[in-house]
This record gives C-alpha cells, sequence and structure tokens, in this order.
C-alpha cells in the first residue's frame, strides 16, 4: 500500500462525514443526474414514432440526439469554470431549469427543428447539472462519506443509462413519445424545489473573479468544431474536405484556447491541472470505459440481431447482462473503499475487468451459448461500474474546493468527448471492414451496389442488404458482419490495455495533499 492510499485511509478515519443537510442535497442532485444518462440512452427509441409523426427525415431525427450530445460535451467544462465564480448551488439550479424549459419545448415541439434546438438547450443544461452535481457532492462530503456518495452517483448514472432504453420504450408505447419529455419536466421540477437544500447545505461559495469569456467562447468553438466532424464522419467520410476542415478548425481553436488561458489572470482552465499526473491518469480511465464499455453497449445489439439472429426484444435482455455490473458495481466500490480497500486497487481491477471482457468476446459467433458470452459481457459492465463514480471523487480530491468545479467539468469533458470519439471510430471501421468485404465478395452472389449493401449491413439492416439475394448471400453477408466485428474486438482490446498500461504508470505518482484535503 501506498503511502498516498494510507493518507486516504486516514483521512476517512479523521474527517466529518458530511455538511449538515448533505442527505437531502444528495437526493436532489441524483435526481437531476438521473434524468441527463437516461435521457441519452432513451430519447433514440423515440426517434421512429417521433419521425412517423412530424414527418421528418432522417438527417433531423440524427440531431435529435447528436445536438444533445454536442451541447453536452462543449459546455461541461465552462460550466465548472462558471460553477466556481458564481457557486456551485446556483449553477445546479440553473442547469435544471435550462433542462426544465427544454424538455417543455421537446413535449410541445410541432416540427424536428424546433426540438432539435430544445435538445441542444436540453445538453447545455445537464451539462450544468453534471459540472456542478460533481462539484457539490465533493464540497460537502468527505473521508468515507465521500466515497459512498460517489457510489451513489455513479450507480445512478448508471441506472439511467440501463434503464433509458426500457422506460422510455413503456412510455412510447402507453402515453405517446412526447411523455418521454413530459417525465423529465416532473422530475426536474422536484429537483427545483429542492434546490433550496442544495443553497443551505453548500453556503456562499462564490469567488470574486470574472467569466474568462474569451477562453469560453474558444473551447466551446473548438470541441463544436471536433464533434461536428466525429458525428459527420462516418456520413460525409473523415477525409473528405468538410471533415478535414472541421479538425483543422480544432486544432487551431484549442491552439487559441491554449495561448489565451495562458494570458489571461483568471483563466476558464488552469492549465496546471494537467500537471498533476494522477488527475490525468483519473480523466484517461473514463476515455478506457468509453472505448471498453460504450462502443458495446451502442452496436453490441446490432451484432445480436444481425449475426446472432436473436429478436430485438432477446437482445434486449441480454443486455441485461452487460448493463448489470453498472447497476451494482459503484456502490460495491464505494464500500470497498469504505473499508478500507485502496482506491487505486478498485481502479486497476475496473481496467483489468474491461481488457479482459473485450478480448473474451471473442467468442461471440452465429451460434452462442448465452451462458458463455454471458461472462465477457459482465465482466465489461463490472469494470464500467466499478470505475464509475469513484473515479470522480479520487480525480477531485487532489484540488481545493475552489477549483472542484473546473475539475468536475474538465473529467467530464473527456468522458463525454472519449464517447463519441470511440463510438465514431467504432462506427468507421465497422463500415470500412464492411465496405472492403463487400466489395470483393459481392459480385459472386448479386450485381447489387456494393456501397448500398455495406451501408444497410452497417447499420444492422440484414434484410434490406440482403435484399434481391438468397441465402447464400445472407450467409456471407453475416459471416462478413461477423468477421468485421472481431477485428474491431481486438482493435478495442489492444486500446483498452495500452491504455491502462498509461494510466498504471500515472496513478503511480503521489497524489498532491492540499490545503482543502
Amino acid at each position: 500500500m501506498s503511502a498516498t492510499d494510507d493518507l486516504a485511509i486516514a483521512d476517512r478515519a479523521t474527517a466529518p462525514l458530511a455538511a449538515k443537510g448533505a442527505g437531502l442535497t444528495l437526493a436532489v442532485v441524483l435526481l437531476a443526474v438521473f434524468v441527463v444518462p437516461s435521457s441519452i440512452s432513451g430519447t433514440a427509441v423515440a426517434l421512429p414514432v417521433m419521425g412517423a409523426e412530424l414527418d421528418s427525415g432522417a438527417a433531423g431525427l440524427q440531431w435529435v440526439v447528436n445536438a444533445f450530445n454536442l451541447a453536452f460535451a462543449c459546455c461541461t467544462l465552462a460550466w465548472g469554470s462558471v460553477a466556481d465564480i458564481i457557486g456551485r448551488g446556483k449553477a445546479f439550479a440553473i442547469g435544471a431549469g435550462l433542462y426544465l424549459l427544454a424538455s417543455v419545448a421537446s413535449a410541445f415541439g410541432t416540427n424536428i427543428y424546433l426540438i432539435d434546438a430544445a435538445r441542444a438547450l436540453a445538453g447545455i443544461g445537464g451539462a450544468a447539472i453534471f459540472a456542478s452535481g460533481g462539484a457539490i457532492i465533493s464540497t460537502i462530503f468527505t473521508g468515507a462519506a465521500r466515497a459512498r456518495a460517489f457510489g451513489l452517483f455513479g450507480t445512478v448514472a448508471g441506472v439511467g443509462v440501463a434503464l433509458g432504453p426500457s422506460l422510455s420504450g413503456a412510455i412510447v408505447d402507453t402515453l405517446g413519445w412526447r411523455w418521454i419529455f413530459g417525465v423529465h419536466v416532473l422530475a426536474l421540477t422536484l429537483a427545483l424545489i429542492g434546490s433550496p437544500a442544495v443553497f443551505r447545505t453548500v453556503g456562499s461559495e462564490r469567488r470574486a473573479a470574472r467569466v474568462d469569456t474569451a477562453g469560453t467562447a474558444l473551447f466551446v468553438l473548438a470541441m463544436l468544431s471536433l464533434m461536428i466532424g466525429i458525428v459527420q464522419g462516418g456520413e460525409w467520410g473523415f477525409a473528405s474536405p468538410a471533415v478535414l476542415g472541421f479538425f483543422t478548425g480544432f486544432v487551431v481553436l484549442l491552439g487559441a484556447f491554449v495561448a489565451v488561458q495562458q494570458r489571461v489572470a483568471q483563466p476558464m482552465l488552469d492549465l496546471s491541472v494537467l500537471r498533476d499526473r494522477r488527475f490525468v491518469g483519473m480523466c484517461l480511465v473514463t476515455v478506457v470505459a468509453s472505448f471498453g464499455f460504450v462502443t458495446m453497449l451502442t452496436y453490441l445489439p446490432s451484432y445480436l440481431t444481425t449475426v446472432g439472429g436473436r429478436s430485438t426484444a432477446t437482445a434486449g435482455v441480454l443486455m441485461v447482462l452487460l448493463t448489470l455490473g453498472v447497476l451494482v458495481c459503484p456502490l460495491a466500490a464505494g464500500k470497498l473503499v469504505a473499508k478500507g480497500v485502496p482506491p487505486r486497487t478498485v481502479i486497476y481491477v475496473s481496467l483489468a475487468c474491461l481488457v479482459v471482457g473485450d478480448a473474451t468476446a471473442l467468442v461471440f459467433g452465429p451460434s452462442f451459448s448465452v451462458a458463455v458470452v454471458a461472462v465477457p459481457l459482465l465482466l465489461i459492465g463490472a469494470g464500467m461500474g466499478l470505475s464509475a463514480g469513484l473515479v470522480d471523487g479520487q480525480a477531485l480530491d487532489a484540488f481545493p474546493a475552489e477549483k472542484a468545479g473546473m475539475a468536475a467539468g474538465l473529467l467530464n469533458t473527456v468522458r463525454l468527448g472519449s464517447e463519441a470519439i470511440a463510438v465514431a471510430v467504432y462506427g468507421a471501421l465497422l463500415a470500412g471492414l464492411l465496405r472492403g468485404a463487400v466489395a470483393d465478395g459481392l459480385a459472386a452472389h448479386t450485381a447489387d451496389d456494393p456501397a448500398r449493401v455495406a451501408g444497410d449491413l452497417a447499420t444492422g439492416n440484414l434484410t434490406a442488404a440482403a435484399q434481391g439475394g438468397g441465402a447464400e448471400l445472407t450467409g456471407f453477408l453475416v459471416s462478413s458482419y461477423d468477421g468485421a466485428f472481431h477485428t474491431i474486438l481486438m482493435v478495442l482490446t489492444g486500446v483498452c490495455l495500452v491504455l491502462s498500461l498509461v494510466v498504471v504508470v500515472l496513478l503511480r505518482t503521489p497524489a498532491k495533499v492540499t490545503a482543502a484535503r
């Protein structure tokens, strides 16, 4: 056990557990936190029904999800800095209020473009909720109580991700798609009613500083350029002039942002936080989870239906094996730390689960036993769940209270940005591998357009891809998809392994002991 871990255990033994009224504040924060991931994973379920009612094309529907993700990823760091200046309680309430207004607009939206704009506003509000929510927990809890609180934070976020699709599906089937946003309105109304408890608990923690307008604008524009390039890369091609232009814009804007941050007296991002190797290591843990877990959460259902021949309902049941660890492991991690297990050890186990889980997922095939594939799915879910919440608490532990919001914002920016990148990389690899396989072998089965067939197959639409062909063509396409899936799994395993080794090196650096601790 390192000196750092000894110090952490000593802190748990001597520090007060939580501020007065912390329990109610935690409940209010977690209620708002639940809405954000459940919205991210659940809104997509309503897109077909929404498109049919509003007579919308595919592009408009895609931006119902993409607008939220873009705004969330672009604004999280900015909100963390703003929260440190105006107060975490106020930033949390503003975020919940923006999300509430956006949900009302979405529920009553009469065209898809209005809903797209409302979802972007919801993403801005969600960024404020996550950035200030993590900082509030870090501020009002210490010691073992902080570990338990962040364990709950991770569990609630995991429950939102896991249950979002099923809850939204049930709402769409019974009440209609507009009630998905109606439920958000109800939950956030309760959060706003409870926000005075947050103000009382965190107190007046404003600091005399001004918002770094130039830095904020440059960072948001840089992230916007990067995310649009990633999102549109799969459709336009990553080598297309437009996408390359967005990536070039990102590099230029990011360079300008760094230059501004080094010159202003009160920067949005204190670049010194990046010198803390332990904090950088914790940020990279979320990147490993993005490549090891989020990609599987996004694309495994298509594999199960396309190659495994499972129905959509059966695929949904199998996905429970993947999300089970996200439901139970964050609290388990908090309890282990509270009992004296070094947090670093738990994080190492989570990384090992992600690497081994992705590697053993190679057992998937056209015919597989549920008992066999349960092992890799449970491992991957446990890897995600053990680090969720715990990594937030550990990352913020090395910073004084006045920087907690900024650090939380940066952590969540890395988390959301890496998820978008990981999903885009998976999609690009899948499309590229399928185009190559189809182009090489399609002529022997049909004279159909290879690009059209590969496009349909990449989206999991085997019926459309095999249209005009017989059983032989269907078998060829299933085999092509299976081969591409296994190649991508090997790439993901390699990425997770390399990043995990980097994390181990970074976390061996002793944490900084601050006056706040």
